[in-house]
């Protein structure tokens, strides 16, 4: 296993283990924070700190589980760090391309910054509840994992979450 090998000393495992990893990661620390340098920034400390910790690391879970926990602190304290929320203008994409008509792209991305300041304007823990799940796929065990929380806290989280931006994307329309 490669996060056993890494752990052991080996930098090669270590580096196959960040090409695998690093383009979700980054995916996620872009969703969470908005700014592509933050979003690298914590994507590296968070691999700087996996490297210290993987003597500790256990196995418990999957290493990309581990990872996104990591991250997604790395994130958090970033976010406190800041003094005023930053637009998350990078959300969405464009739906599959097919119809780039300069009216539907407008509208596109139109939708995509409403929904990016939507999803500013939550509160972060709901707002990375919501990401894991929505734009990452995580189960709710998972994302309980990451966040160090239960999944009755999770479910919270996102209802919460869901609700919010159930009532702010109505009002766009």
């Amino acid at each position: 296993m490669l996060a056993t090998r890494a752990g052991e000393g080996d930098e090669q495992a270590f580096t196959i283990l960040m090409r695998r990893h690093s383009g979700f990661l980054l995916a996620l620390a872009l969703h969470i924070l908005g700014s592509p340098q933050d979003a690298e920034e914590a994507v590296q400390e968070a691999f700087i700190s996996a490297w210290r910790r993987l003597p500790e690391f256990r196995h418990a879970s999957a290493f990309s589980t581990w990872m996104y926990r990591i991250t997604v602190n790395r994130c958090l304290n970033s976010l406190r760090r800041r003094s005023a929320p930053l637009s998350l203008d990078t959300v969405a994409e464009l739906a599959d391309g097919t119809n780039t008509s300069p009216a539907r792209v407008a509208e596109e991305d139109a939708l995509a910054d409403a929904l990016a300041e939507a999803l500013g304007s939550l509160e972060p823990r709901q707002r990375v509840c919501w990401i894991l799940r929505e734009l990452h796929g995580l189960s709710y065990g998972e994302i309980a994992h990451v966040t160090g929380t239960s999944e009755q806290t999770v479910r919270g989280r996102l209802y919460r979450a869901r609700r919010s931006l159930k009532e702010m994307m109505a009002s766009w329309r």
